[in-house]
C-alpha cells in the first residue's frame, strides 16, 4: 500500500511536472514573447516619437508636409523593419507619414505621443505581426511536453547550470564596467587641464583633481551637486574680490548656456595667474567646463613681444621700434615743437673687443645704455641700432640748438668716463651727430640719415665730438657714394693702370728698384689721383681686391725686367685682415713666373698697429717664401722703433716729409741720421722718399742713406716706360 502510495505519489508528481512543464513553459514562453515584442514596439515608438518631436521642434513650420525629411528621421532611429508598419499621425488623427506594409493578424501594436514643448502635436502607431510568435509557441508546447517527462531528472541539475551562466554573465558585465571607470578616472586625472561637468539644473555632476589644483582648492571644499554660482564664486574667489565680476561671469555663462553657445574667457586671478575657461553644451543638457593655467605662456608671450621691438643685450628700443616711435613722434609733433635725433658711436669700441673679448664688450654696452637712460627724460628715447650704435631721441618745445648742444656735451662727458668692468677700466670715446627734425626732415629715414653723416664727421674731426648736420655733408656723401659706385664698375672694367717709380743706389746711380704705383683712368673724369680714391677703397673693402689685382700685374711686369731689379708693392691693412693674403702673393708669383727674392712688399705701422701678433705671423710667413719686407713712411707713427725689434726688416722708407726740409731743417737732419745709422746697426736697408733736389740728395749721402727715389730722378711713368728705360740702362752698363 506505501508502494503503491509512493508509486502513486510519484506518478502524480511526475504527471504533475509533465503538466506543468506542458503547460507552464508554454505559457510563460507565450507571455515572455508577447512581453518581449510589446517593450520593444513601446521603445520603438518612443523613440520614433522623440526624433520626430526634435525635428517638429526645429522645423515647426508645415513640419506635415516634409514627409521626405519626416521618412529620413524615421529611418535615423534605425527602427525599420520589413515587417513593422510605422504611421505618423497629426492632432487631429490626421495621417501624415505611412511606412510598411499591414502586418499579418494576429497583430500587436504601441503608440507613442508626440510632445514639443509640453504640447501634443501628434503620435505615432506601431504594428507588427505576432503569427511568427504563435507559432513558435505551439512548437514550445509540442516540446515542453516531451521534456516534461524528462524534468524529474533535470530538477537537479539544470538551475545551476542557468544560475553559474547568469553570474558569469553578470561578473563578466561588471568587469567590463570597472574597467571602463578605470579608464574613465585616469583620463580625467592626467588631463592638463581642471573639468567640471555640470547637469540641466546647473548642479556640479563630474570635475577632476587638475581643477582642485589651478584653483588651490580642497576636496572637501567641493562636492557633487553644488551650484554654477557657487562654483564661480569659489573658484574665482569672490570672497577676496569688491567688484561685480562674479555676477558678470555668471550673466555671460548662462547667457551662453540658454543660446547652446560654446564660449570662452581668460580670467585674471587675485594672485596674479590667468586662466583660461572654456565651455561647451553637453549632448544631453547640462554642459562642460575646461579650465587652463597659461600664466607661463602668456608671459612668453610677453617675453616675444618685447623681445620683439628691444635689443636683447641692453633692453633698450632695437632698429625696428626705434623707427617705428621716430615715425609716432614726428606724426604728432605741433607746430612749435621740434625732435632731436643723435646718432651716437663708441670710438675704438672694437679695440675693447680685441684686447679684452667680447664677454667684456658686452658688458661695456649694457653699462653705456644704463648710463644713455640715466641721462634722458621721460619722454625721450634711446635705441641700440647695433654694435656700437645707439641713437637718442628728444623731443623739444623749441627748435633750439643750444638745448641740444648742452645735452650731447653732457653725454659725451658721460659716456666717456671711465668703466669699470671686471677689474679692467674701460675708457672708450663717444661721437655724435645731430639732425633736427623739421628743419632737416620730416621722415625718420631721412632724419637718421643726416644724423649719421654728422656723425661721420664729428669721427673724421678726430671723434669724441658731436656735429649738427649740415647740407653740405649730404653733398660730400653723394660725392663719395658716386665715387664708390664708380670705383666698383672700375675693377670689373679694368679701368686701372700701374706706374712704376725707379728706386736708386745713392752710389752707384743705378736702378735697383721701382715701387708700383696704381692710377685710375675714369671714362668720364680722367685721370684720378690715388690720394682721392684709395681712402675709400681701403673703407669700403674694395681695396682687397684692387690689391690682389696690383699685386698680380706688378709681378707680371716685372718679370720681364732685368734680373737685378725688384718691384716694391704696397700692401692695405685690409689685406692682412682678408686672411687671403699668403695666397694672394704665392698665385702672383706662381702665374708671373716672378722669383721670390725680386718681390718686395711695404707696409705701414698702421698694419701692426691693428692686429699686431696676426700680422707678424703672416709677414714671417713671407719672409720665409724669400720676399723682401719694407716699412714705409718710417718715423711717422708712434711704436717704429719698437716694430724694429719685433721682426727683422730688410728695408726701412724714409717719410718724405723729413726729406722736404734737408738740409737746412737741423731737426729733420738729426731724425734721418738717426734713422740711417740705426738701421746700418741693424743690418738694414734704408731708402728716402721724395727726394726733389741735389741738395736733398747730397745731404742723404752724407749721411750714409742707401737708396732714394723721387722727382729729382724719375717721377712715377707708365709700365711700357719703365720697361724702356731699365732696358736703355742695362744696354748703357753693358757697353760702359
Amino acid at each position: 500500500m506505501a508502494a503503491v502510495t509512493l508509486r502513486t505519489l510519484v506518478s502524480t508528481i511526475g504527471l504533475l511536472v509533465a503538466l506543468l512543464t506542458a503547460i507552464l513553459i508554454p505559457s510563460g514562453y507565450l507571455y515572455d514573447v508577447y512581453s518581449d515584442t510589446s517593450d520593444t514596439l513601446d521603445f520603438k515608438a518612443r523613440l520614433v516619437a522623440s526624433r520626430i518631436a526634435q525635428f517638429i521642434y526645429t522645423h515647426d513650420t508645415l513640419w506635415q508636409y516634409q514627409q521626405p525629411r519626416l521618412a529620413d528621421q524615421v529611418a535615423l532611429t534605425g527602427v525599420e523593419d520589413e515587417d513593422l508598419q510605422i504611421k505618423l499621425f497629426a492632432a487631429g488623427d490626421t495621417l501624415v507619414l505611412e511606412d510598411g506594409s499591414p502586418p499579418p493578424d494576429p497583430v500587436v501594436s504601441r503608440r507613442a505621443v508626440i510632445v514639443v514643448a509640453g504640447t501634443d502635436r501628434g503620435y505615432i502607431d506601431l504594428a507588427v505581426s505576432f503569427r511568427d510568435q504563435l507559432y513558435s509557441t505551439g512548437l514550445v508546447a509540442l516540446m515542453s511536453a516531451l521534456l516534461g517527462f524528462g524534468m524529474y531528472f533535470a530538477l537537479r541539475t539544470f538551475p545551476l547550470r542557468v544560475l553559474d551562466r547568469t553570474l558569469g554573465a553578470l561578473q563578466e558585465t561588471q568587469r567590463n564596467l570597472s574597467v571602463q571607470n578605470e579608464r574613465f578616472d585616469t583620463a580625467l586625472t592626467n588631463m592638463s587641464q581642471g573639468l567640471c561637468m555640470f547637469d540641466t539644473e546647473e548642479k556640479l555632476v563630474i570635475y577632476n583633481q587638475r581643477f582642485l589644483e589651478i584653483f588651490g582648492l580642497s576636496p572637501e571644499q567641493i562636492r557633487s551637486g553644488m551650484t554654477l554660482p557657487e562654483m564661480i564664486g569659489l573658484a574665482l574667489g569672490a570672497g577676496r574680490r569688491t567688484d561685480a565680476g562674479v555676477d558678470e561671469k555668471l550673466a555671460l555663462e548662462r547667457r551662453l548656456i540658454g543660446e547652446g553657445k560654446a564660449g570662452s574667457a581668460v580670467e585674471h586671478l587675485p594672485d596674479g595667474r590667468s586662466i583660461a575657461i572654456a565651455h561647451r553644451p553637453a549632448r544631453n543638457g547640462g554642459f562642460v567646463a575646461t579650465f587652463e593655467d597659461i600664466t607661463e605662456r602668456q608671459q612668453a608671450e610677453e617675453k616675444i613681444e618685447h623681445l620683439a621691438h628691444h635689443d636683447p643685450l641692453t633692453d633698450l628700443l632695437n632698429r625696428a621700434s626705434f623707427y617705428e616711435r621716430i615715425g609716432d613722434a614726428l606724426s604728432r609733433l605741433r607746430r612749435s615743437e621740434s625732435i632731436a635725433v643723435l646718432s651716437i658711436d663708441l670710438d675704438h669700441f672694437k679695440g675693447v673687443n680685441d684686447s679684452l673679448g667680447h664677454p667684456v664688450g658686452d658688458l661695456l654696452l649694457k653699462a653705456v645704455a644704463d648710463r644713455m637712460r640715466s641721462s634722458v627724460r621721460g619722454e625721450d628715447f634711446v635705441a641700440r641700432l647695433g654694435g656700437d650704435e645707439f641713437a637718442i631721441v628728444q623731443v623739444l618745445p623749441s627748435e633750439h640748438p643750444p638745448d641740444v648742444a648742452a645735452f650731447a656735451t653732457r653725454l659725451i662727458e658721460l659716456l666717456t668716463a671711465p668703466y669699470d668692468l671686471e677689474g679692467h677700466q674701460v675708457v672708450v670715446g663717444t661721437s655724435i651727430g645731430i639732425a633736427m627734425a623739421p628743419s632737416d626732415g620730416n621722415e625718420p629715414d631721412a632724419l637718421m640719415k643726416d644724423a649719421d653723416l654728422a656723425l661721420y664727421r664729428a669721427k673724421a674731426d678726430g671723434g669724441g665730438v658731436y656735429r649738427f648736420f649740415e647740407l653740405e655733408m649730404d653733398a660730400r656723401m653723394q660725392a663719395r657714394r658716386a665715387l664708390e659706385l664708380d670705383l666698383r664698375k672700375a675693377i670689373v672694367n679694368k679701368e686701372f693702370e700701374l706706374y712704376y717709380q725707379p728706386i736708386i743706389d745713392v752710389k752707384g746711380g743705378q736702378v735697383t728698384s721701382c715701387e708700383a704705383l696704381i692710377r685710375w683712368h675714369h671714362p668720364e673724369r680722367g685721370m684720378v689721383p690715388p690720394v682721392e680714391f684709395i681712402a675709400v677703397a681701403e673703407e669700403t673693402g674694395l681695396i682687397v681686391p684692387l690689391g690682389e689685382w696690383i699685386l698680380q700685374q706688378a709681378c707680371t711686369d716685372a718679370a720681364h725686367w732685368p734680373d737685378q731689379i725688384t718691384v716694391a708693392v704696397n700692401l692695405s691693412p685690409a689685406q692682412f685682415k682678408s686672411k687671403n693674403l699668403l695666397a694672394a702673393v704665392e698665385n702672383a708669383l706662381s702665374t708671373s713666373g716672378l722669383s721670390a727674392k725680386r718681390l718686395e712688399l711695404e707696409i705701414t705701422e698702421l698694419v701692426l698697429l691693428q692686429d699686431n701678433e696676426g700680422a707678424f705671423a703672416i709677414l714671417h710667413q713671407l719672409r720665409d717664401l724669400g720676399i723682401r719686407i719694407a716699412m714705409d713712411d718710417f718715423g711717422t707713427g708712434y711704436s717704429s722703433l719698437g716694430y724694429l725689434r719685433s721682426f727683422p726688416f730688410d728695408k726701412i722708407k724714409i717719410d718724405q716729409s723729413f726729406i722736404q726740409d734737408l738740409p737746412g731743417k737741423e731737426e729733420s737732419l738729426a731724425i734721418v741720421r738717426a734713422v740711417v745709422g740705426l738701421s746700418s746697426s741693424l743690418g738694414i736697408t734704408t731708402t728716402a722718399e721724395g727726394v726733389e733736389t741735389r741738395e736733398q740728395l747730397a745731404s742723404l749721402a752724407s749721411e750714409g742713406c742707401n737708396e732714394f727715389q723721387g722727382f729729382l730722378f724719375s717721377k712715377p711713368r707708365p709700365a711700357k716706360e719703365v720697361a724702356h728705360l731699365l732696358k736703355e740702362a742695362q744696354q748703357a752698363e753693358t757697353t760702359a
